[in-house]
């Protein structure tokens, strides 16, 4: 059975709105927004450095404070500079010869104490690099105010005579230093022609083939800078060919050793046609030579 009243209906309950959870549009966007990387790395690091580099503009944008922070660096730099375990007192140059470390300290002409901090070291390597002498150079600062020079020393291989001078050149062709006389090195080779500086590697492989001879060698000479002559002693001269010069030197080393051929009255050798090498002989043996053969009659048949 039905009951004759109307249940009574909850007034608060029906005045009560349900809350939705889901966020509102603007919350929404915003929440997106801050997800992205772009702004994340904005609102972190460049809105901070937005704020401090304004900050600093404009506190520097007075002249007065940029002069008074200006002096505050210079004195503080000086005054760090200026220790005692900065400056450089001594200058030492091992590697080179006595004449070389002389050129070396000439060429640097550093004023003596001096801070480390206004030492160019790059600088005083350059320009020490620029003399003919030196093949490497290490510059550093060393503790206890000691600027070390370490020098490589270019060796001599040559004495290069051409028509400004002789001079002493390593086994590329640089020269090294000049010198006054040929007899102040008479224990290096001498080279002479123009262009002998340029062919050092053949230089150096022709003496290389010349061992039996070298204590009569007294030269290589360039000639029209294509080829050399070997200058021997009592005036003889073998004439190289343009290619392949130490195998023809090697061909006639062998022949000598066989025949004595550079003991007997030979001026010359001529071997730039390797086929085909020519002797001149010295005019009297080419004079006995004609005799012997009948060409011309002996004097006492005159």
């Amino acid at each position: 059975m039905r009951p004759m009243t109307a249940p009574k209906r909850d007034l608060n309950r029906r005045n009560t709105q349900r809350r939705d959870p889901a966020p509102s549009r603007i919350s929404y966007r915003l929440q997106r927004l801050w997800l992205t990387p772009f702004v994340r790395a904005a609102l972190r690091v460049g809105l901070p450095a937005f704020v401090v580099t304004f900050g600093l503009g404009l506190y520097l944008a007075d002249e007065g404070r940029r002069e008074n922070l200006s002096s505050i660096y210079t004195d503080l730099r000086e005054k760090v500079k200026n220790r005692p375990e900065f400056m450089v007192k001594l200058l030492a140059v091992d590697g080179a010869s006595p004449d070389l470390a002389e050129a070396v300290r000439v060429a640097l002409a550093l004023p003596l104490p001096q801070s480390s901090l206004d030492l160019d070291l790059e600088a005083a390597r350059a320009r020490i690099a620029q003399l003919n002498a030196v093949a490497e150079v290490n510059v550093r600062v060393q503790s206890g105010g000691i600027l070390q020079v370490s020098v490589k020393e270019r060796e001599p291989a040559f004495v290069w005579r051409d028509a400004a001078g002789i001079w002493l050149v390593d086994e590329t062709g640089t020269r090294i230093a000049e010198i006054e006389d040929r007899n102040d090195r008479a224990e290096l080779p001498l080279i002479v022609g123009e262009g002998a500086d340029k062919a050092m590697a053949e230089a150096r492989q022709i003496l290389a083939s010349a061992g039996p001879i070298l204590p009569r060698l007294r030269g290589l000479v360039r000639m029209g800078d294509r080829r050399w002559d070997i200058v021997l002693d009592r005036g003889q001269r073998i004439l190289l060919p343009v290619k392949q010069p130490s195998f023809a030197l090697e061909r006639l080393i062998a022949l000598d050793q066989a025949q004595d051929l550079l003991g007997r009255d030979v001026q010359a050798v001529d071997l730039r046609l390797q086929s085909r090498p020519t002797l001149r002989l010295a005019p009297y043996a080419l004079a006995e030579m004609r005799r012997l053969r009948g060409i011309i009659p002996a004097e006492k048949d005159l």
